[in-house]
């Protein structure tokens, strides 16, 4: 099967320490990681600490693109860069002494549609034994019906879209009709108001979406789990109890896992304990650092799932 996650915006995720921090004063402080990251590109860093092949398609700013496809080459990562003018948006946080963080986002590069048939052309040939990930925040300048038509296209050769993309609304989610989707509690309240821990609201949500044309629909429950709705029934799965060090990447590694059982012939229940899995083990390490091999395994042997209905 093949594998290809696409990132429209990317972002280079720059992690800072700075003890003291004061709002309004000067501030010293020493970079202590930058990640090239982006949602798509962390599944594929995700399905590749799993042993999976995947190729990464992804937008790359000219002013400061060339960083960027060294870490990723350096990461072992495939990909397939496709140039913009201006630069990849930087996001960066601040720890301090009292384990407050402080976020600060610049903005990126702006693009139109003509962006979207370039990665039409960079993405190839789709079909049915394809999966493609379309994951992360839509670019300045490109209308949200002009990624859903480039979706639907990539849909109409047969291929299988996951999609996870904070930038859709439910209505949006519901005309894609998407093969899998992995909103959180959030996401879901945002949807339709159904609260966080509602766990029978949670499965309602999930089926009338699967109702509405979206083929798997799984719920991540934080350090609770996640649960999967989808034409084999409904499933829970828990992680076991971890001390997590960063949770930022953690649903891109949960899809990761979810896509690289199927590709394996899993059944859905396998796909949730999987995703579980790659996601609980994402917590694992720093920053955006993708789940390390040995975590996965061990913490696959761990998770436990049951049928709900």
């Amino acid at each position: 099967m093949k594998i290809i996650t696409v990132t429209l915006n990317p972002a280079f995720d720059i992690h800072c320490r700075c003890d003291g921090f004061a709002a309004g004063k000067e501030n010293l402080a020493t970079v202590t990681r930058c990640d090239a990251g982006g949602k798509g590109v962390n599944t594929s860093r995700a399905l590749a600490a799993g042993g999976k092949a995947s190729r990464a398609v992804v937008a790359v700013g000219r002013e400061n693109g060339d960083d960027y496809k060294k870490q990723l080459s350096a990461g072992g990562v495939d990909f397939t860069a496709v140039s913009v003018d201006g630069r990849i948006r930087e996001n960066i946080t601040i720890h301090s002494a009292d384990d407050v963080e402080t976020r600060i986002s610049f903005a990126g590069f702006e693009a139109d549609k003509a962006l979207l048939s370039d990665f039409e052309a960079a993405i190839g040939e789709t079909d049915g034994d394809t999966v493609v990930c379309f994951a992360g925040k839509n670019p300045k300048g490109i209308e949200i019906s002009d990624i859903k038509a480039f979706i639907k296209k990539v849909k109409s050769t047969g291929a299988k879209v996951s999609l996870d993309s904070s930038s859709f609304e439910i209505g949006d989610v519901i005309d894609v009709g998407a093969w899998l989707i992995k909103p959180n509690e959030e996401e879901v309240f945002r949807y339709s108001g159904v609260s966080a821990g509602d766990i029978g609201g949670l499965i309602d949500f999930a089926a009338r979406t699967r109702e509405s044309g979206t083929e798997n629909v799984m719920i991540s429950l934080g350090g609770r789990g996640a649960l999967l709705v989808c034409d084999e029934g409904a499933f829970a799965a828990e992680p076991p109890k971890t001390d997590a060090v960063s949770t930022v990447g953690a649903g891109d590694s949960a899809i990761a896992g979810f896509v690289a059982a199927f590709s394996e012939g899993k059944s859905k229940e396998e796909c949730l304990r999987s995703a579980v899995a790659y996601g609980t083990a994402a917590c694992l390490t720093p920053g955006t650092t993708p789940p390390r091999t040995d975590d996965i395994r061990r913490v696959l042997a761990e998770v436990s799932t049951r049928k709900l209905k």
